[in-house]
């Protein structure tokens, strides 16, 4: 961005998707000044982003909706930031208002125990000790390059995870005390859920295991003999002969990236035809691999079992989604999402440490604040919580706040603040309780 602002180019057109990602609000705001650079020689800039000061700084809004996936696609409003504010049927018009908010907790809850790392010295990181509060919910916050990352994946994760980083920070001097408060550590981050044109949403979770079963167990499958791995995308005998299951051909091109185009034979259902004669309350199963979560949600009112895995994908945001939709098309904050989701429909015993890298990536300000209800579920099954965040509506409802900074890069990596958020607005040296 900054070439662009010093290349003096004028009338073109810009199209950012999520600029803000990854920023601390204080960073945000010098985004927003570029942009206004950008804007000012005459450029044009179409930004899709749910940052609330990104929207409030922009000349024309449009909100889509009303809802996500087959419920949206649709204008709901568009105008100036007064107008979305005014129109009744805007969700996001509520929410710049105020007249929808994100609410903060009454009462914060207070640690049972503490995981302390010593001597954290990972990349910018000044030898700094950081206890972690156990069986609450705790966000790491900084400006970019604070030493966040370092912090959590360099320094944490490596300790817990890798025995070979683990005796290289021990030659550096890291120590952890309080392991035997936690029986297991799961880090939740956006990289891809699964790389094989085979793996969908269903099958990541193990709902396919039980849409396959349910099948299997129907009396025209009874009668040709039919078994649950008939129903699998990888049965040979069964997938369609064209595509092998894939329901789309690969074609190579030579010259440039191979295009894929939709199965002739199976029109892109991927199985024989004596699969998908086979009906369940007149669907075959890829009839159900093409509804919603909300969608199967409602048509399996009667089945317990499956409906608990539709259950968590709503209460994770991810209702929208369709169950055979592709890994490889799902978003990096959709992917994270989905392994949420998983770890949920697992269960826990409790004590279990879980690790998300900025869940609220992608999300709309209601999305958020229905997350934030599944966090608030983690922690009170006797879990604990740490993410790494700069939504200043996820860090205002943490039940304690640790701040690295005070800057980026070499002037980073110092334990700024540890504390509640409404103590962490009052410390002089936080640039995060600045905007708090």
């Amino acid at each position: 961005m900054s070439s662009q602002i010093e290349s003096g180019l004028n009338d073109l057109t810009y199209v950012l998707d999520e600029p803000t990602q990854g920023l601390h609000v204080f960073d945000t705001h010098n985004l927003i000044k570029s942009l206004n650079k950008l804007k000012e020689k005459g450029n044009t800039l179409l930004i899709i982003d749910h940052n609330r000061d990104i929207i409030n700084s922009s000349d024309l809004i449009v909100d889509m909706g009303p809802g996500a996936g087959k419920f949206g696609g649709e204008i709901v409003s568009m105008g100036s930031l007064d107008k979305i504010k005014k129109d009744k049927n805007s969700l996001t018009g509520h929410y710049l208002a105020k007249k929808e908010i994100i609410p903060t907790p009454k009462k914060r809850k207070k640690p049972k125990h503490f995981l302390i790392l010593k001597n954290a010295n990972a990349n910018n990181l000044k030898n700094i000790t950081v206890e972690f509060p156990l069986g609450v919910f705790c966000v790491i916050t900084g400006v970019s390059g604070s030493g966040k990352s370092s912090l959590i994946n360099d320094s944490l994760l490596n300790w817990l995870h890798l025995k070979k980083a683990k005796e290289q920070s021990k030659k550096k001097g890291l120590r952890i005390e309080g392991m035997e408060h936690i029986k297991e550590v799961i880090f939740i981050n956006q990289d891809p859920i699964g790389r094989s044109s085979r793996s969908n949403s269903a099958t990541y979770i193990g709902l396919f295991d039980e849409l396959a079963t349910l099948f299997a167990k129907l009396l025209d499958s009874k009668t040709q003999k039919l078994q649950k791995d008939s129903f699998s995308f990888n049965c040979p005998k069964e997938w369609c002969e064209e595509c092998k299951g894939k329901g789309e051909i690969k074609i190579e091109l030579g010259f440039m990236e191979p295009i894929f185009t939709k199965c002739p034979k199976c029109n892109g259902k991927r199985y024989s035809e004596r699969i998908l004669n086979i009906h369940y309350k007149n669907k075959n199963i890829n009839d159900i691999l093409e509804m919603s979560a909300d969608e199967a949600f409602d048509f399996f009112q009667e089945d317990l079992q499956i409906q608990k895995y539709l259950e968590i994908l709503k209460k994770v945001n991810l209702g929208y989604i369709t169950l055979g939709q592709k890994a490889t098309t799902l978003s990096g904050g959709e992917a994270q999402r989905i392994k949420l989701a998983k770890e949920l429909i697992k269960g826990t015993q409790g004590k279990t440490l879980y690790l998300l890298d900025e869940p609220t990536t992608g999300l709309h300000f209601e999305d958020t604040k229905k997350l934030r209800q599944v966090l608030d579920l983690l922690v009170e099954q006797g879990n604990s919580v740490i993410a790494l965040e700069h939504n200043l509506d996820v860090i205002k409802h943490a039940d304690y706040v640790i701040d690295l900074g005070p800057f980026g890069g070499t002037r980073g990596g110092e334990l700024v603040a540890f504390s509640t958020p409404e103590q962490i607005a009052r410390s002089p040296k936080s640039i995060t309780g600045k905007f708090l």
